[in-house]
C-alpha cells in the first residue's frame, strides 16, 4: 500500500476539508455563526436562572479583535490573543469556539464492579463500544435510580473514552435499544445549539484527534472532561453544518467502497507471496519449472545407485534393513508398487504426471535413516548441545543460545547432527515444520520431538528441502497426521510420502531458480 492513500487517509482528508469551509460553497444567505452563538449563549443563560444548568465560572468567549486577530476572554479576565492556537483560518461566516459552548460533556459514574446485576438498566463502559456502535457482549447491568438520570444516554450523544489504550475512541450515538448509563471514563457529548452530527465529525477530525493525541500522551493515555470541553471547534452557519453533514454522508458512501477494496487488496498483496511461492513449489515438483535435458541422467538410474549405496551400508550394518522397502515402477502406462513380494498398482495415489525422466519414489527409499531424537531437559551446562523444536526458528538457528543436555558417551555418535541432514518436527503446532542442518560449529545433538533425516550424498539436499515446503508435502502430511490436543505425525508417515525424484541435475538447475524466485518472494512479504 506504499504511496497509496488508505481509506482513513481520505476519509480525515475529507474532514479536514470540511471543518476547514472547503468542502461545501459558503451562502452568503446563511446566518453567520456568530448570531447562531450568540443565540446559543443566552438559551444557556434562561438555562441558568431557571436553575437547570450551573453557571461556569470560567466561560470563555472568542471574538475576533479589531487587528482581525482571535482572543479568548475566560471570565472576567483580560482578554488573550490565541491566534497563535488557531491550527487554521476559517470562512469569514464561521466561528471558533470551545465545545462546552455548544455541548454539555458529562463523565459517567463511577459504579462499583460487585454492583452490577444480571437485570436493570445497562452500564455502557470503555470496553462496550466502538466507532461501529456498541459490543454486544459481557454486559452489565445496575439497578438504576432518578440520582443517575444525568448518565442516560440520549439518541445523537457522542460517546467518548477517556482513558487506556482505546483513549479518545468515539461513538455517536445512533440507535438505542434499551436504557444505558454511562460509566466512569466515558464521557458523554450532549450537543446544545449546533447540529449533533457536524459535531461528532468536528470529533473525529484530525484536529480534534490531535488534540487527543497530545493531551495523552502527556497525561499517561488520560483526557479529562475540562480537556474535552475545552476542545476548539470551528463553527459554520447551522445551514452550512447541515450540508457539509449530507455532503460527507455521500461521500463517505465512496469511501466506504474504497474501504472494501483497500481490505480485499491488502488480503491480496499478504496472501500474494505466500501464494505465489507455493505455486512456484508446485511448479517445481511437477517438473514444469526448468526444462529438461535429454542428456541428463534419467532419475531410474539415480535411484539405482542410492538403492546400491543402501545395500552396502546395510552389508557393512551401519543400517538396518526396510522389510516393506518399496519399488515404484510404471507398466502399461500406470504405476505399480512392490512391498516384499506383493504388487500393488497405485494409480489412484500419484497425484500428477511427470516427465519421463523423473519418477516417482518414497521418502523412506531415498533416506538411509529416519530417526527420532534424544529425550533429555535442556540445561545451561552439559555435556553437549541439543537442538530444540523452538531453536528453528525462520529456517535458522542461533547455535549460540542452544541449550546444553547430559547424555551417555555412547549415545553421542547415533544423534549427532551433520550438515544437510534434515530435521523435521512431528508433534504440536509446527509439526510437520522442516529444517535443512547448515553447518554445525559445535557438536550438536537435536531433541526428541524432532526426527532427523539423513540420506544419499547423490541428492540435492536443497531441492529436498523445497520438496518438504512444497503443497504436496503439506496435503500428504495432513492426511497421515494423527488429530488430537497436540497434532503428531511420526517417521512412518514420513517414510511413506511419495516423493517426485528429478535427474540430479535437473534438482540443481531447479534449486539456483527457486533460490532466486523465493528470495524474492520473501521480500515481497516484509
Amino acid at each position: 500500500m506504499e504511496g497509496r492513500m488508505t481509506a482513513q487517509q481520505l476519509k480525515n482528508s475529507i474532514l479536514q476539508m470540511a471543518v476547514q469551509g472547503k468542502l461545501v460553497p459558503q451562502d452568503a444567505n446563511d446566518e453567520p455563526a456568530s448570531i447562531l452563538l450568540e443565540r446559543i449563549r443566552k438559551e444557556k443563560e434562561q438555562l441558568i436562572k431557571d436553575g437547570k444548568i450551573k453557571k461556569n465560572k470560567k466561560e470563555s468567549y472568542i471574538f475576533r479583535g479589531a487587528d482581525n486577530l482571535h482572543y479568548e476572554q475566560i471570565g472576567k479576565s483580560e482578554p488573550v490573543c490565541i491566534a497563535d492556537e488557531l491550527p487554521f483560518d476559517i470562512p469569514d461566516s464561521w466561528e471558533w469556539c470551545k465545545l462546552k459552548d455548544v455541548a454539555f460533556v458529562n463523565g459517567g459514574f463511577a459504579f462499583k464492579s460487585t454492583d452490577f446485576i444480571n437485570k436493570g438498566t445497562r452500564v455502557i463502559r470503555i470496553s462496550d463500544f466502538n466507532e461501529n456502535g456498541f459490543i454486544n457482549t459481557k454486559i452489565v447491568r445496575h439497578k438504576y435510580d432518578d440520582s443517575l438520570e444525568s448518565f442516560l444516554l440520549q439518541k445523537k450523544n457522542i460517546l467518548l473514552c477517556m482513558t487506556g489504550g482505546t483513549v479518545g475512541k468515539s461513538y455517536f450515538v445512533t440507535t438505542l435499544d434499551e436504557p444505558m448509563i454511562t460509566n466512569q471514563r466515558v464521557a458523554t457529548i450532549k450537543i446544545f445549539g449546533a447540529l449533533e452530527e457536524y459535531v461528532n465529525l468536528v470529533i473525529l477530525s484530525p484536529i480534534t484527534q490531535k488534540l487527543i493525541n497530545n493531551k495523552k500522551n502527556s497525561t499517561n493515555d488520560n483526557i479529562s472532561i475540562d480537556t474535552i470541553n475545552n476542545f476548539i471547534i470551528p463553527l459554520p452557519p447551522l445551514k452550512e453544518q447541515e450540508r457539509i453533514v449530507e455532503r460527507f454522508g455521500f461521500i463517505e458512501t465512496f469511501i466506504q467502497l474504497y474501504r472494501i477494496n483497500e481490505t480485499k487488496l491488502l488480503t491480496l498483496n499478504n496472501s500474494f507471496p505466500e501464494s505465489f511461492k507455493k505455486s512456484i513449489l508446485q511448479e517445481a515438483i511437477q517438473g514444469k519449472l526448468v526444462p529438461q535435458d535429454e542428456n541428463d541422467e534419467p532419475a531410474s538410474v539415480l535411484l539405482e545407485r542410492i538403492r546400491a549405496e543402501k545395500q552396502k551400508l546395510i552389508a557393512e550394518g551401519k543400517i538396518k534393513k526396510d522389510k516393506n522397502e518399496s519399488v515404484i515402477f510404471r507398466r502399461d502406462n500406470s504405476h505399480y508398487e512392490k512391498l516384499g513380494s506383493e504388487v500393488v498398482r497405485i494409480d489412484d495415489e500419484i497425484p500428477f504426471k511427470l516427465p519421463d525422466n523423473w519418477c516417482w519414489v518414497r521418502w523412506g527409499n531415498i533416506a538411509e535413516s529416519i530417526q527420532y531424537g534424544y529425550n533429555a531437559p535442556a540445561k545451561d551446562n552439559g555435556r553437549i548441545r541439543m537442538v530444540r523444536i523452538s531453536d528453528i526458528q525462520s529456517n535458522d538457528v542461533n547455535w549460540d543460545s542452544i541449550p546444553y543436555c547430559d547424555i551417555p558417551e555412547s549415545d553421542i555418535s547415533a544423534y549427532l547432527l551433520r550438515e544437510n541432514d534434515i530435521l523435521f518436527t512431528r508433534t504440536g503446532g509446527t509439526v510437520g515444520k522442516s529444517y535443512l542442518v547448515g553447518s554445525v560449529p559445535n557438536e550438536a545433538i537435536y531433541a526428541g520431538y524432532l526426527i532427523r533425516t539423513r540420506y544419499s550424498k547423490e541428492l540435492c539436499p536443497q531441492y529436498l528441502k523445497y520438496f518438504m515446503e512444497s503443497p504436496l508435502y503439506w496435503e500428504q502430511l495432513k492426511s497421515g497426521t494423527t488429530a488430537t490436543a497436540q497434532p503428531n505425525c511420526n517417521g512412518q508417515t514420513l517414510s511413506k510420502m511419495l516423493f517426485p525424484l528429478p535427474p540430479v541435475k535437473e534438482q540443481f538447475r531447479i534449486v539456483d531458480i527457486l533460490n532466486s524466485l523465493v528470495t524474492k518472494t520473501d521480500e515481497l512479504a516484509l
